[in-house]
């Protein structure tokens, strides 16, 4: 998660607050780090959902020919995920 990626002043310093935050809430110091590392990794995939959605509609609107193979290349891309995680690989 946080700690596999490049460190990032902001979400190490968001990752302490957050995690500050907990603690003080009388969550223990373990539960507390992983509480903060979950609420931020909830805020990436709602924000990367969002470029996502706003990237399509953009593609829909101003490049319609390419946009069914956006729409194609999304689905491919979830059906590989899908068969990585059944295969374990």
């Amino acid at each position: 998660m946080l700690s596999e990626q490049t460190p990032d002043p902001v979400r190490q310093h968001a990752l302490a607050a957050l995690t500050a935050t907990f603690i003080t809430q009388g969550h223990p110091t373990q539960y507390a780090t992983h509480m903060a590392t979950a609420a931020i990794f909830q805020t990436d995939l709602e924000l990367r959902n969002a470029q996502l959605t706003h990237l399509l509609g953009w593609l829909k609107q101003e490049h319609g020919d390419i946009y069914p193979d956006a729409i194609a290349l999304l689905e491919r891309s979830r059906e590989a995920f899908e068969q990585r995680l059944q295969t374990g690989g």
